[in-house]
């Protein structure tokens, strides 16, 4: 299951042809990480890509995963994020 979110996490850039350049992506990894973002206000955000409740329960799991980490692992994975939009591997997509 965590494997399942890394890949979902690595995937979301590429959707929107990697980079950066797709502020949907930016907003939601934003509001992954951002621990005033309750699970109720994710599960809200993502309502419109959900297929069902068994999806509403795997975004709800993600965004607690993100919940019991420390603001310094937050701002690591956001740092992260970054390196993987400005590396040359990405912008080669």
């Amino acid at each position: 299951m965590k494997l399942l979110r890394v890949l979902v996490l690595i995937a979301l850039p590429l959707y929107c042809f990697a980079g950066s350049g797709c502020p949907l992506v930016e907003e939601v990894i934003n509001k992954t990480i951002d621990s005033q973002v309750s699970t109720d206000e994710y599960q809200t955000f993502l309502k419109p890509f959900s297929d069902g409740p068994s999806t509403d329960k795997a975004i709800a799991q993600l965004k607690g995963c993100f919940l019991t980490q420390s603001n310094e692992t937050l701002s690591k994975v956001g740092e992260l994020m970054n390196i993987i939009y400005e590396s040359k591997w990405c912008a080669a997509f």
